[in-house]
C-alpha cells in the first residue's frame, strides 16, 4: 500500500466517496423542485419535460447492474473516477440545454455517471475498510441519501427562484473537479485478479425488465399512455425479470448473482431493507408535498421543516456504531423499523394547524430512525460477502435499491391519484395524504419479518456484537 494511502485518516476514504455520492444524491433529487422552472424558460409543458427525469432513471437501470463487471474489469478506483467525470460532464450539459432534446439527453449522460458512481463509490470502500470499522463507513455513506432527498427542495427552490435553474447543475462542477482530485490523491487501485466473463444475454434480459418496470412507475398516472399501455409495461417487465431469474441459474456468471441471497445477512438487507426503502422513498416524495399542495407552504418553509430529517440523519450517525455492537444487528432492525413505522403512521395525523416544533420533532425522529436502518443493511448485507463476490453484491444492491425507491414514489403517486377522484378531484388536497401514509407504514413494518428471521449473531463480525452463546 503506497505511503499516501497509509498515512490516510480511516474515515477520510468513506469521506470522499460520501462527498461524490452526495453530489448524484442531490441531482436526481432536486429537480422535480425545478421543473416548473426549467419548463417555462425552454418554453416546454412540465408534463413533457418529466422525461428528463425519466431518462435520469432509465439510464441508472440499464448501467447499474454491470457496474460491479465494470469495476472489475478497469479497476474499481478508475472507473469510480471516470463515473465522477461522466456525471460532471453531464451536468455542465444540462446547464447548457437550449430545447428539450438536449437535456433528456445530457440527462441519460448524467445518469450513465450516476449509475456507476453509486454502486462502485461503495465498492471502493468495501474492499479499503477493515471489517470492523464497517458500521462507521457506511455510516457516513448513508448520509447523501438520507440528506440529499431532504434538502433537494429547499436548495432546489431558492435556486429556481432567486437564481437560474441551470446552476442546479453547474453546482455540481467544483464539487466533481475536488472528487476527482481527492480520488486521484488519496485513493490506490487495487488488484482482484482476473474478472469473471460478461453476461450480455443476462444483461438485455434484465436491462429491458428493469427499464420498463421503471419507466412503467415513472409515468403511472400522469395521463402520458392509456392505463392498458402502461399496464403492458408492468406485465413486460415482470416477464423479463421473471425470465432473468431462470436464465440466472443456467449461467455460470450472471450479471447479477441471485445465489447471493442464499446468504441470510445479504437476503436480510435485500428483502426487508428495500421494503423499509420503498416507504422512505414513498415518504420523501409526499412530505413535501403534503406541506405545499396540502398545508399551503411556500417552498423555503416546507423546506425549512422537512431538513429536520437531515439533522436526525447526521446525529445518528455518530452513535450508529455504538448501538449495533451493544445490541446486534437484528435487534436493532427489528426495532427500528417498529417505531420508524410508527412515526410514518403518526404524519397522517399532521394538519396544517399541528405546531411547527410538533413537526420539527417527528421530522427529527423520522431522520433518526432512516439513518440507523439504512446504515444496518447497507453494512450487514455484506458483512458475508466474499472479496472476489463484493463487485456482484454492490451492483445487485444498488439495482434494487434504485427499483425500491422508484416503486415507492410511484406507490405513493397512484395513492393521491386514487384518493383524490374518490374525492371528485384530479389534484391532491389535505385530505388524501393520511391514507398514503399510512399504506407506507403498513409497507414498512413488513420489514420486520424479514429481520426477524435472521439469526441473533447476524453480521456480528461487522458489528462487533456478541451473543451469550459465541465467546468474546
Amino acid at each position: 500500500m503506497p505511503d499516501s494511502e497509509q498515512r490516510l485518516p480511516k474515515r477520510l476514504v468513506p469521506l470522499i466517496v460520501a462527498c461524490a455520492l452526495f453530489m448524484e444524491n442531490l441531482d436526481s433529487s432536486i429537480l422535480a423542485t425545478a421543473l416548473p422552472a426549467i419548463a417555462s424558460s425552454l418554453h416546454e409543458n412540465p408534463l413533457r419535460l418529466s422525461l428528463a427525469i425519466s431518462s435520469y432513471l432509465l439510464s441508472l437501470a440499464v448501467f447499474i447492474p454491470v457496474s460491479g463487471w465494470i469495476a472489475d474489469r478497469h479497476g474499481a478506483r478508475r472507473v469510480f473516477r471516470t463515473a465522477i467525470v461522466v456525471f460532471t460532464l453531464g451536468s455542465i450539459c444540462c446547464a447548457l440545454a437550449q430545447n428539450t432534446g438536449a437535456l433528456v439527453a445530457a440527462r441519460a449522460l448524467q445518469g450513465m455517471g450516476g449509475a456507476l458512481m453509486v454502486p462502485v463509490g461503495r465498492l471502493v470502500v468495501l474492499r479499503r475498510i477493515p471489517k470492523q470499522d464497517m458500521v462507521a463507513a457506511m455510516a457516513w455513506i448513508t448520509i447523501p441519501a438520507l440528506v440529499a432527498p431532504i434538502v433537494a427542495p429547499l436548495v432546489g427552490g431558492v435556486i429556481a427562484t432567486y437564481t437560474s435553474w441551470r446552476w442546479i447543475f453547474l453546482i455540481n462542477v467544483p464539487i466533481g473537479v475536488l472528487g476527482y482530485g481527492l480520488v486521484t490523491r488519496y485513493i490506490t487501485e487495487q488488484d482482484v485478479g482476473r474478472p469473471r466473463p460478461m453476461d450480455f444475454r443476462g444483461w438485455a434480459i434484465l436491462s429491458t425488465g428493469l427499464t420498463t418496470l421503471v419507466f412503467a412507475a415513472e409515468i403511472i398516472g400522469k395521463g402520458i399512455l392509456p392505463p392498458a399501455a402502461t399496464a403492458a409495461l408492468v406485465c413486460t417487465g415482470l416477464v423479463a425479470l421473471g425470465g432473468y431469474a431462470l436464465h440466472s441459474r443456467r449461467e455460470p456468471h450472471p450479471v447479477l448473482q441471485l445465489s447471493l441471497l442464499k446468504l441470510a445477512t445479504f437476503r436480510g438487507s435485500a428483502i426487508g431493507g428495500n421494503l423499509f426503502r420503498v416507504a422512505a422513498g414513498a415518504s420523501s416524495f409526499l412530505m413535501p408535498l403534503m406541506l405545499q399542495a396540502g398545508f399551503g407552504m411556500t417552498a423555503a418553509a416546507s423546506g425549512s421543516l422537512t431538513f429536520a430529517g437531515a439533522v436526525g440523519a447526521l446525529l445518528m450517525r455518530t452513535r450508529a456504531s455504538q448501538i449495533v455492537r451493544r445490541f446486534g444487528f437484528r435487534r436493532v432492525l427489528v426495532a427500528d423499523a417498529l417505531v420508524a413505522s410508527l412515526l410514518l403512521a403518526a404524519c397522517a395525523a399532521l394538519t396544517a394547524g399541528t405546531p411547527r416544533l410538533l413537526m420539527l420533532l417527528l421530522f427529527t425522529a423520522i431522520g433518526f430512525s432512516r439513518s440507523i436502518m439504512f446504515t444496518c443493511v447497507n453494512t450487514m448485507g455484506y458483512a458475508d460477502v466474499n472479496e472476489r463476490e463484493m463487485s456482484n453484491a454492490t451492483s445487485f444492491a444498488g439495482t434494487a435499491q434504485q427499483l425500491a425507491l422508484t416503486v415507492g414514489v410511484a406507490i405513493a403517486a397512484q395513492v393521491l391519484h386514487v384518493a383524490a377522484l374518490l374525492r371528485g378531484s384530479d389534484v391532491a388536497e389535505a385530505p388524501d395524504f393520511p391514507v398514503a401514509f399510512l399504506l407506507i407504514a403498513v409497507i414498512s413494518v413488513l420489514s420486520t419479518i424479514a429481520f426477524w428471521r435472521l439469526p441473533p449473531s447476524a453480521g456480528s463480525a461487522v458489528s462487533g456484537h456478541r451473543t451469550g452463546a459465541e465467546p468474546a
